[in-house]
């Protein structure tokens, strides 16, 4: 007859601990994992400027777009211009800025400054920085169907230093695109034409203005 050996008290002890370790372990692993997933989802991180030259200087936004664009969205080039001057006014720590009403005012009494160079502008303003930025696309549809939403935005953003040597060239230049909605396919009437183009306007403003001051950005921000 075959016996079954037993442990001893000290060795069925230590298994029994050993066992218990690494149970906890793993619970404690899941534990960290899932908050850190968490976070993942609900947390932001601080994002550093592209650009920081406005700080101490004088700055002034200027924003174009060609007749389709301005056709289909009136106001459209004055509404993020009001939008950008304002933001990087209250975050960007320039040392003084046009206010924007100020500024559109000049912008409108001079319809030809997008034909003037960018060293006349920013001295047409008084500026030692200017940013502008130049609408290439701003639509809320899908291209020849008006039933669906597919807003899409893009411009490229360029900085010119009009204390530099070279007035006239850019010293930073990015490309920017959003899009909303973020799910394909909603139709008209599902969402309000002023939501859909509100939403819109504030991601490229933000895009834009992000690029000029440390900020928060959420984990998972759709764009």
């Amino acid at each position: 007859m075959k016996r079954t050996r037993l442990l001893s008290p000290t060795l069925a002890l230590t298994a029994l601990a050993l066992s218990l370790s690494q149970m906890s372990g793993c619970i404690v692993g899941a534990a960290i994992g899932g908050m850190a997933e968490s976070y993942k989802r609900t947390g932001s991180t601080e994002i550093e400027a592209e650009y920081e030259g406005l700080i101490g200087k004088s700055f002034a936004v200027v924003v174009s777009a060609d007749r389709v664009i301005e056709g289909n969205n009136p106001g459209i080039s004055a509404r993020i211009n009001q939008r950008v001057n304002d933001r990087i006014i209250q975050n960007a720590g320039a040392a003084f800025a046009i206010p924007s009403a100020d500024l559109l005012t000049v912008l409108y009494n001079t319809p030809q400054w997008p034909a003037m160079t960018r060293g006349e502008v920013a001295e047409m303003l008084g500026v030692e920085r200017l940013v502008v930025v130049e609408l290439v696309e701003y639509r809320l549809n899908e291209p020849g169907n008006k039933y669906i939403w597919d807003g899409s935005a893009s411009c490229v953003v360029s900085v010119y230093e009009s204390d530099s040597p070279f007035p006239d060239d850019p010293v930073f230049e990015k490309a920017i695109r959003v899009s909303f909605p973020d799910t394909s396919g909603l139709m008209r009437t599902e969402i309000p034409e002023a939501a859909v183009n509100t939403e819109l306007a504030n991601r490229i403003t933000n895009r834009i203005s992000w690029l000029f001051y440390t900020h928060e950005e959420s984990n998972v921000i759709p764009y």
